[in-house]
């Protein structure tokens, strides 16, 4: 299958018509029909419903689009990434953060790296560990700040020493906000939102006890602001790291370090043996001189 052909497809299942796509490429429409037939002859499946009006993708259509999009993102990078090995330091690096405390280090590493070579741009890709490492392993994803546990086998990685430290989200006028601290006791009966992640959940079963096989989870969710607007309409109480909450508004929501503390380490991590551009290596050497000896 070639890379033009996914190009030629991913057009048509955007356009839902193969003659607007043909206009768009600037190819003629039978040379664009061929092009798909082929592909669906190669591959096995039927790709489109042809109807009067607009093409539609089937299920297996729609599957090869998702990965079509990934190939394509990788091979585009990939190529931005072989031009930039003969040039001057420049292009873009992509890291993958929670919503932790940790992120607060990466202005400091980005600014300091950008004064150096201010030809490198930045994406920045919000995610939880699990989706983070997920790209980072697609090799869509340079760096990942990933909140642990969490399986580092295939990475070189070096862990911060800044604290994650877990809190319940409440109203401001619920009555649990008069306590200075929040127990699993205080939380066996009330409806709870949990992180998703599964390694993360583990740590909170461990945390509360023989509580935790009565506990009312009403939600699982991957990232607390999502469970934070919950929280505000009185769903529930959520169990989140305290990293994003100094942003937030403290008058429509608010919360408390549980006890006994509960605290979360992150690390920086990159894939090991991997190939990158010069612009994230020389990033790495930069954040490892930065960070000190902290390398596992």
């Amino acid at each position: 299958m070639e890379i033009r052909v996914l190009r030629y497809f991913l057009t048509v299942a955007r356009e839902e018509s193969i003659t607007k796509a043909a206009g768009i490429l600037h190819i003629t429409q039978p040379t664009l029909s061929r092009q798909l037939a082929q592909m669906e002859e190669e591959i096995g499946v039927k790709l489109f419903d042809r109807g009067t009006r607009k093409i539609k993708l089937t299920n297996e259509g729609i599957l090869l689009r998702r990965r079509a999009e990934e190939i394509l993102q990788l091979v585009d990078k990939t190529e931005k990434e072989l031009v930039e090995q003969e040039e001057q330091v420049e292009g873009r690096i992509s890291i993958g953060c929670g919503e932790t405390a940790s992120v607060q280090l990466l202005p400091e590493l980005i600014g300091s790296f950008r004064k150096k070579y201010p030809r490198v741009g930045f994406d920045l890709f919000t995610a939880t560990a699990d989706m983070v490492k997920e790209q980072m392993d697609k090799g869509l994803l340079d760096i990942g700040l990933l909140l642990e546990p969490i399986d580092m086998e295939k990475y070189d990685f070096i862990r911060l020493d800044i604290k994650e430290k877990w809190v319940v989200l409440m109203r401001p006028d619920d009555p649990l906000s008069e306590k200075e601290a929040v127990t699993a006791k205080d939380l066996s009966e009330l409806p709870l939102i949990l992180p998703r992640r599964t390694n993360v959940q583990s740590e909170l079963a461990s945390w509360f006890g023989n509580y935790y096989d009565k506990l009312n989870i009403v939600f699982t969710s991957n990232l607390s602001t999502n469970s934070a607007i919950m929280v505000k309409r009185g769903l529930a109480y959520s169990l989140v790291i305290e990293g994003a909450l100094p942003f937030w508004d403290q008058s429509k929501i608010t919360y408390r370090p549980i006890t006994p503390r509960l605290t979360s380490t992150s690390v920086l991590a990159w894939k090991r043996g991997q190939p990158f551009s010069l612009a994230v290596t020389k990033f790495i050497e930069h954040f490892r001189c930065l960070l000190g000896i902290n390398k596992s």
